[in-house]
């Protein structure tokens, strides 16, 4: 069974930094393409960042040179390093994998909240 847990979410003032981790289980992380988004209360998800399982990263506009998108594959794990937080930033983050390999396989993790407060 497939997992992708998310945890690091939580409140900080603008300005702060939180990192988000993601760690998978059931599957092999070297083999997936991994990206972060999120979702504002009546707003559509949005990608935030993707890192393909040859480590070329690319973000969102509106977060770029903000935030870094990691992994560790080793570990299982991606991380979400979140600096300069702005209250626009405040959003449930979710991890997706995406399996670069046949058969395709696409997984989502159940979300962790971040308020930015201002």
């Amino acid at each position: 069974q497939v997992q992708l847990v998310e945890s690091g979410g939580g409140s900080v003032q603008a300005g702060g930094s939180l990192r988000l981790s993601c760690a998978g289980s059931g599957i092999i992380l070297s083999e997936n393409n991994m990206g972060w988004y999120r979702q504002a209360p009546g707003k559509q998800r949005e990608l935030v960042a993707r890192i393909s399982i040859a480590g070329s990263t690319n973000y969102a506009d509106s977060v770029k040179g903000r935030f870094t998108i990691s992994r560790d594959n080793a570990k299982s794990t991606v991380y979400l390093q979140m600096n300069s937080l702005k209250p626009e930033d405040t959003a449930v983050y979710y991890c997706n994998s995406n399996r670069a390999y046949w058969p395709k396989r696409d997984y989502w993790g159940q979300g962790t909240q971040v308020t930015v407060s201002s």
